[in-house]
């Protein structure tokens, strides 16, 4: 089993390699859509995040207004760090055990959009950089997200530079391009670590 780390800043167009990962073979373990399970009604991960944050940050039906927190916590690190240290245990026993399910050669993509902030790369075999110049980062969520200008560049500004991204990078794919420059690195890397997770198994 070859263990990826597959990381970009937000806007960077992480999901779309993720997307052509999946359909070349890749197992992914999403810690985003991980990150909105474990925090479900119902969950020990939503009561926590309740206990710490307050009720206003339910929506009416109870589930969790993440626009509500989101507006908390990106403006005030300690919080995000509280916020941190309850989703990212949680998160971090889940994708130990969709990883424990995959074969002996299967490439499994640990898509992790904190991946440089949080210090994880030596978790993984190697880490892939989805990487985007600020420019088109900001382009993106402004025309393509619908953000306001100053909400994306909060929103960046919250996540590591992209030298630090660069600095955990084995593999870089540039995604500053259109799309259909983006699926041939895509299916470079791919036969990369096809070949790397071959003489691993």
């Amino acid at each position: 089993m070859l263990k990826v780390g597959l990381t970009g800043g937000i806007g960077a167009g992480k999901s779309e390699v993720s997307r052509l990962l999946v359909s070349y073979g890749a197992v992914l373990i999403d810690a985003d859509r991980i990150a909105r399970e474990v925090v479900e009604p119902g969950t020990p991960g939503l009561a926590a995040v309740v206990e710490a944050f307050g009720p206003e940050v339910l929506t009416v039906e109870g589930t969790l207004d993440r626009p509500k927190l989101g507006s908390v916590v990106f403006a005030d690190a300690e919080r995000l760090a509280t916020l941190n240290a309850i989703v990212h245990p949680l998160v971090g026993a889940r994708s130990a055990e969709l990883e424990s399910r995959a074969g002996a050669g299967d490439v499994v993509v640990h898509d992790v959009p904190l991946l440089a902030e949080n210090g994880l790369a030596p978790l993984y075999d190697l880490v892939v950089v989805v990487d985007a110049s600020p420019e088109t980062q900001l382009d993106r969520l402004v025309r393509l997200r619908g953000m306001a200008e100053s909400e994306a560049r909060a929103r960046m500004a919250a996540q590591a530079t992209r030298e630090q991204r660069l600095a955990v990078a084995e593999l870089v794919i540039d995604n500053d391009g259109p799309l259909d420059a983006l699926e041939p690195q895509v299916r470079k890397v791919w036969d990369e670590l096809e070949r790397r997770a071959s003489e691993s198994a």
